[in-house]
């Protein structure tokens, strides 16, 4: 087992897991600002999580390679989708993804994670600052902090 991001990234599962399981469906569907909603902020979670998942997996067979993206861009394209999932889908993506994502980073080897932390930076090894940045987001909008 990997050592270097497992704290950081089971706290904030752990946090995720434990905000998901109190969330009614009403609140999943409280409207945030620019269109989102509290459940569509969940399942870009997950998005952005599935999408390290497979590049993880990509790079593990064919060496890590750029994987350029406009961060802007997808996250407003995504938007009516995320939207669009039924809320409590959204919030189990959001957590079968992040332990998907945390397993496989706990998977990695030492030279693995060396190599992404010098040439991929297109992902994120360590998930703790996306996921608490949008929990906190949550937890303020329905001041449950």
């Amino acid at each position: 087992m990997n050592d270097i991001y497992t704290r950081g990234n089971t706290v904030e599962r752990q946090h995720l897991i434990a905000l998901v399981n109190r969330l009614t469906n009403e609140e999943l569907n409280h409207l945030l600002e620019a269109g989102w909603t509290i459940a569509g902020v969940l399942a870009h979670l997950a998005f952005w999580d599935q999408r390290a998942l497979i590049l993880l997996k990509k790079w593990q067979q064919e060496g890590i390679g750029p994987s350029a993206i406009d961060v802007d861009v997808v996250n407003e394209a995504t938007r009516f989708l995320c939207i669009a999932l039924p809320p409590r889908v959204a919030a189990q993506l959001a957590i079968a993804t992040a332990e998907a994502i945390d397993q496989a980073i706990d998977q990695l080897d030492p030279a693995m994670i060396a190599e992404i932390e010098t040439n991929g930076q297109t992902v994120r090894l360590d998930r703790t600052h996306h996921r608490r940045e949008h929990l906190v987001q949550i937890e303020q909008a329905l001041k449950i902090i």
